[in-house]
């Protein structure tokens, strides 16, 4: 059974760190692009970074640009989201994906889903 498994999320107050981490299983993802969307309250899903299968591109939404840095553990099972100077807006729940096209998945079109991980920043 394929699965990916975010954690790392949880309560911090602004200007605060968290790390979150996605771990794939039941298939390699080697070859795939993964990357990060969230979904706020009442709002719909949205893109905030991806990784190409081998960590060479990156891409990022603007309001996060700056803040938060993507990238793969050493054997692409693996990948990482470092978000620093968290702000109340970045409060939503944090899903990984991962899919054969980097382009396809920051549309998020994503063959594979995680079931998200809660981020809370409080003012």
């Amino acid at each position: 059974q394929v699965q990916l498994v975010e954690s790392g999320g949880g309560l911090v107050q602004a200007g605060g760190s968290l790390r979150l981490s996605c771990a794939a299983s039941g298939r390699t993802f080697n070859t795939y692009a993964m990357g990060w969307f969230r979904q706020a309250p009442g709002l719909g899903r949205e893109f905030v970074a991806a990784i190409n299968w081998n960590g060479e591109l990156t891409n990022y939404r603007d309001a996060v640009k700056g803040r938060f840095t993507i990238h793969r553990g050493s054997a692409r099972n693996s990948m990482f989201l470092q978000m620093n100077s968290l702000k109340p807006e970045d409060t939503a729940v944090y899903y990984c994906a991962a899919a054969t096209s980097y382009d396809a998945l920051q549309s998020s079109v994503g063959d594979y889903w995680g079931q998200g991980t809660q981020v809370t920043v409080s003012s």
